[in-house]
């Protein structure tokens, strides 16, 4: 594998300890900290492809499940597969499906040899075993696949969390041993919930097993803040320093850059394009309703400072009109905006690495975004 993946660490910064690195795939490098947009089903919503190039996406996902599920993995495969399907030519990963399977609650039974379920679309009956998770992303041909893993929520019991650990690290052995195409790189996923000795013994269960890349998965999944935050600094000194440490799942501004602070090199979220489409950008100071009467009548751009098309081009007024007549094109120059200010902000991130000032951006950062807040609240 190692002749069509590679990481290397190119600069660490001193202040923090943040990397940036190089992440090399069959369709192409990715400079990493890096956001990825979320293609659940084969696309960005609303947007094209071309849409994505202009805001500098490097790599996006989709999902294992929802793919399965409709058109379904061979017509994928015979199309020759997602880059293909889609028409996209730049590094794709697919998660394994397990995290929307496990949020089905009663619609689903598992076992050690895997999770029974039932469709979210028509109930029909479905089986996934960590071979069946392998095969589907195989046929989905995507760069980076993920391994099959039991995701539990924040307040679980240590039974409940050792558990599901173990489950996670035997699942994995079953992945690693089905898992054969040498242009796929396989991420074992780190489980133990929110105790900290079997975040350590997972991380250990997972170093035989990660190549060239692992994720952390089972944060941000209802607990406080500062409680992810401790759990990843925690983590940081444990974790392999040779390849791209992936959070699944975390996307807000202030996430982001804590997380990186905290030596994260890859992250994705539904937030930015979910929130988008119910009327809401993302800035500095803060969230914009963009659809509610204080913009009516403001001709500004939804950031001065953004560089995005929409911003280059619509004023908040004319977005606000378009998001209440429920207007398609409203939800989409939302969804550029906010995808393009995530991304754009892991450029300032890398500026501030490369200058050993991360720790001072992030003070100035979220100074802003919390003094904001304050003013709202008066």
């Amino acid at each position: 594998m190692e002749k069509y993946f590679d990481y290397k660490v190119i600069k660490v910064c001193r202040q923090s300890g943040a990397r940036i690195g190089i992440f090399k795939t069959p369709h192409g490098e990715i400079e990493t900290p890096v956001f990825m947009p979320v293609g659940t089903q084969a696309t960005v919503k609303g947007l094209y492809p071309k849409d994505l190039m202009d805001i500098n996406a490097q790599i996006i996902l989709a999902n294992t499940y929802h793919l399965y599920l409709r058109p379904g993995e061979k017509i994928i495969k015979k199309a020759g597969g997602l880059h293909k399907f889609m028409n996209w030519d730049k590094p794709i990963l697919t998660d394994s499906g397990g995290f929307q399977i496990f949020s089905l609650l009663d619609l689903m039974t598992l076992t050690d040899d895997g999770a029974y379920f039932n469709s979210h679309l028509d109930g029909s009956k479905h089986f996934f075993s960590p071979e069946k998770c392998m095969q589907i992303q195989n046929d989905l041909g995507a760069d980076v696949i993920m391994a099959f893993d039991e995701c539990i929520n924040y307040g679980a019991t240590r039974e409940q969390a050792e558990k599901a650990k173990e489950r996670t690290k035997n699942w994995l052995k079953r992945c690693f041993e089905a898992q054969k195409n040498p242009k796929q790189m396989l991420f074992p996923i780190i489980q133990g919930n929110f105790f900290e000795d079997l975040r350590l013994q997972a991380i250990k269960d997972c170093l035989p097993f990660a190549k060239c890349g692992i994720a952390i998965g089972g944060l941000s999944v209802g607990e406080p803040k500062d409680v992810m935050y401790d759990m990843l600094s925690f983590m940081q000194p444990h974790l392999p320093e040779n390849m791209p440490r992936y959070l699944m799942g975390v996307g807000s501004p202030d996430y982001l850059i804590e997380s990186v602070a905290r030596g994260i090199d890859m992250m994705d979220c539904v937030f930015p394009t979910r929130i988008a489409r119910n009327g809401t950008a993302l800035t500095h100071t803060g969230r914009l309703i963009v659809k509610n009467a204080s913009c009516k009548e403001d001709f500004s751009p939804i950031e001065n400072e953004c560089d995005c098309y929409s911003c280059k081009n619509f004023s908040r007024a004319y977005i606000r009109h378009l998001i209440n007549a429920k207007e398609m094109l409203g939800a989409k120059l939302l969804s550029i905006h906010n995808l393009r200010f995530l991304i754009k902000m892991t450029e300032e991130i890398k500026q501030a690495i490369w200058e050993d000032r991360l720790l001072d951006f992030k003070k100035e950062f979220l100074s802003r975004l919390e003094q904001s807040d304050l003013n709202k609240n008066k």
